[in-house]
């Protein structure tokens, strides 16, 4: 029996991006609407609504924040939100993520700089680094992507 898998609940389809909107790819959804997925929206968890302002990871003398692109710290919203994943992920056992790439909460590898212009910088969101941390093998939408052909497989 194959284990879950944990998606960015925008790749499913729901509409939790900070606009409203999703990013909703097919495979993904049906990933979710098979029963081998489950769809998780750390900043909807962290308590942040839908829409919300844009959010981008800046480094200050105090360290990673993720202010809001109108002057918000939102910091801990975007830290409650990647422990609460985190929680889920291991209440079910999940070992494998696919995330929303260049989020401050999900991006993997890369994410937006802080400078509000769309520019990317090497860096993790909270969420997936959080993830990463604990041993969870992280596919984001880009990546996944390129290998729609190839079955993601779970580790037992």
């Amino acid at each position: 029996m194959s284990k879950l898998i944990l998606v960015s609940a925008c790749l499913a389809g729901v509409n939790c991006r900070y606009n409203g909107g999703n990013s909703k790819i097919e495979e993904i959804a049906q990933l979710v609407n098979s029963g081998k997925a489950i769809p998780v929206c750390p900043e909807v968890l962290g308590g942040l609504e839908t829409p919300r302002a844009c959010s981008e990871i800046i480094l200050d003398q105090e360290g990673l924040k993720v202010m809001s692109n109108q002057g918000e710290d939102l910091t801990h919203a975007f830290k409650e939100g990647a422990r609460k994943t985190l929680e889920v992920v291991k209440a079910l056992d999940i070992n494998t993520a696919i995330l929303q790439s260049r989020s401050p909460s999900c991006g993997f590898g890369k994410i937006y700089d802080g400078t509000f212009t769309g520019k990317m910088k090497k860096g993790n969101g909270f969420t997936a680094e959080l993830l990463s941390q604990h041993g969870i093998e992280i596919y984001t939408d880009e990546n996944f992507g390129e290998e729609r052909n190839k079955e993601i497989e779970v580790r037992e």
